[in-house]
C-alpha cells in the first residue's frame, strides 16, 4: 500500500520528457561509483563503463541515470569520488553540454535532491593536473521521476530509482547510510555483502518487484527503474516491468535501449580472445521489441496490430539505423584486431 501511494505521487509529479521512433535513449542504473579505495565495487566495470558511454555518445543517445549513480552514502565527499573516476565524469559531461543526460537520484545518491549540494558539489570542478576551476555539470537538476511521453502516440513509461516504499531505503534512508559508512563499507573490500540489501536478500528483492508489478497493473503504466540490480525484460506483455540490473556485475554492465521505436535489454561484457587480449562486446539479451507491444492503454488486438506493422518495416534499414561501432569491433576482433582494455 505504501509502496503504491509512493509511486503514484512520484507519477503525478513527475517531469514529462518527450520522444518518438527517431529518439535514441539508454537508461542505465546503480553504477555506485565510489572513491576507487578497495571498498568501491564500481572500480572493476570502470573501463566498460566508459567504453559503453562513449559508444551511445557516438551514436547519438541521450543519456538517463537512473539513480545510485554515486555511492554517497559510503562515500560522502564528492571530490574523492571525481578524482577518482575523471574519465567517466568526462563522458558524463559531453552528454550534458549536449543537453542529452538526465539524471534521477536513488536511495544512494539521494543527496542529490538537496539543491545546495548539488550546487556546491557538481557546478564547479577542479583540475589538478592543470591546477584551475571548470565549469562542470552547471545547472543540473537532478529528479526523482519522469515520464516518457511519446510525442505522437502518447504512449507512455514512467521512469524512477524504485527505492520508494521500500523502508529502509525510503524513509528510513539516514540509518542505512549509517551502518554503510561506518560498517558494512569495510566488509566490502573482503567480499561480504550486506544481506540487508534488496540486491543481496531475495525474499525483500521479490516483495519489492511484487510491488511493482502491482502498480503496473493497477495503473496501467509500463516502468522502467533499478535499484534491485536484477536486470527485467517482460516476458508477460501484460505486466510491463523493465529493470536496468546495474554497474556492478562481474566483469559486464546491463542498461535498457529505446532506439528506433524499439526497447531492448543489452549487456556489455569483458572477454577475452586467443591471444589473450580484452576486448568489450555489446549484446543483445532481450528484444528488441516494438514499444507498443507494451501499450497497456489499448486492446491486445490493437497493440498486436501495431507491433506486427512495425516488425514488418525494413529490419535491415532498422538495424543499420541502430548500428553501434562494437559491431565492426567484433569483425576486427575476428581478423585479429581487438579492442583493448589494456590500452585504457
Amino acid at each position: 500500500m505504501f509502496t503504491d501511494r509512493r509511486l503514484t505521487e512520484a507519477y503525478e509529479n513527475a517531469k514529462k520528457v518527450y520522444f518518438d521512433d527517431d529518439s535514441r535513449i539508454v537508461f542505465m542504473s546503480d553504477a555506485h561509483r565510489g572513491d576507487g579505495s578497495l571498498s568501491d565495487e564500481f572500480l572493476k566495470n570502470r573501463n566498460i563503463f566508459v567504453h559503453a558511454l562513449n559508444e551511445y555518445y557516438e551514436n547519438d543517445y541521450t543519456f538517463i541515470e537512473i539513480g545510485d549513480g554515486e555511492e554517497f552514502l559510503e562515500y560522502s565527499n564528492f571530490e574523492h569520488i571525481k578524482n577518482a573516476h575523471t574519465d567517466v565524469y568526462a563522458v558524463i559531461k559531453k552528454f550534458f553540454d549536449e543537453d542529452r543526460y538526465i539524471r534521477i537520484f536513488g536511495n544512494h545518491d539521494i543527496y542529490l535532491q538537496n539543491e545546495r549540494f548539488v550546487k556546491k558539489n557538481f557546478s564547479i570542478n577542479y583540475d589538478e593536473y592543470t591546477e584551475e576551476y571548470f565549469d562542470f555539470l552547471k545547472g543540473l537538476e537532478p529528479l526523482e521521476a519522469i515520464v516518457l511521453k511519446h510525442r505522437y502516440t502518447s504512449q507512455e513509461f514512467f521512469t524512477i530509482h524504485g527505492h520508494q516504499g521500500d523502508a529502509p531505503n525510503d524513509q528510513f534512508w539516514f540509518f542505512t547510510m549509517l551502518s554503510l559508512k561506518f560498517f558494512w563499507r569495510f566488509f566490502h573490500r573482503f567480499g561480504i555483502k550486506n544481506p540487508a540489501s534488496p540486491s543481496k536478500n531475495i525474499n525483500r528483492r521479490h516483495k519489492i518487484e511484487r510491488n511493482y508489478s502491482k502498480w503496473i497493473v493497477k495503473h496501467q503504466r509500463p516502468l522502467i527503474c533499478g535499484h534491485t540490480h536484477r536486470f527485467k525484460f517482460p516476458k508477460d506483455k501484460s505486466i510491463p516491468y523493465f529493470n536496468t540490473g546495474c554497474g556492478v556485475y562481474p566483469a559486464s554492465i546491463t542498461t535498457i535501449e529505446l532506439a528506433e521505436g524499439m526497447i531492448r535489454l543489452v549487456r556489455w561484457k569483458t572477454y577475452v580472445n586467443d591471444e589473450g587480449l580484452l576486448y568489450i562486446k555489446r549484446e543483445t539479451m532481450r528484444g528488441p521489441e516494438p514499444i507498443e507491444v507494451f501499450d497497456t492503454r489499448k486492446p491486445q488486438k490493437v497493440v498486436e496490430y501495431l507491433a506486427l506493422r512495425k516488425k514488418q518495416q525494413s529490419k535491415e534499414v532498422r538495424e543499420e539505423r541502430a548500428a553501434f561501432r562494437e559491431a565492426k569491433m567484433s569483425q576486427d576482433k575476428i581478423n585479429g584486431d581487438a579492442y583493448d582494455l589494456n590500452e585504457r
